[in-house]
């Protein structure tokens, strides 16, 4: 059985975030700027508050079999809704997506070297 790659995007908008709260958020931008964005088993969180409230939190997790995106989508979520009620910050309009990078189209230099191998 082959081991599935799945990306795990969470976005949502903090809601209700106190003055302290959007400060510290502010304060810690540079580690959550979209420039530095990665998939992590761990999630990275991204977000620009001085621009606007939204932020994304990045997943990355695997699987044997296809459903297992259901799981890991789960998991993704359940991990982001942790992170931000540790911290006290309200969110609302929680929303992800999920790719099984094995179903992705293949880019051009792939299809050429799928071709050639």
């Amino acid at each position: 059985m082959t081991t599935r790659t799945f990306r795990v995007t969470v976005r949502g908008v903090f809601d209700g975030l106190s003055p302290e709260q959007r400060a510290d958020l502010l304060s810690r931008a540079a580690e959550h700027d979209v420039l530095r964005a990665a998939f992590t088993p761990e999630g990275h969180l991204s977000y620009d508050i001085a621009a606007r409230p939204a932020f994304t939190f990045r997943f990355q997790d695997s699987g044997e079999e296809e459903e297992d995106i259901l799981e890991a989508t789960e998991h993704a979520e359940e991990a982001a809704r942790a992170w931000l009620t540790e911290r006290g910050y309200g969110y609302k309009n929680l929303r992800s997506s999920a790719e099984d990078l094995s179903q992705a189209p293949l880019g051009k230099r792939q299809r050429r070297a799928a071709a050639q191998g």
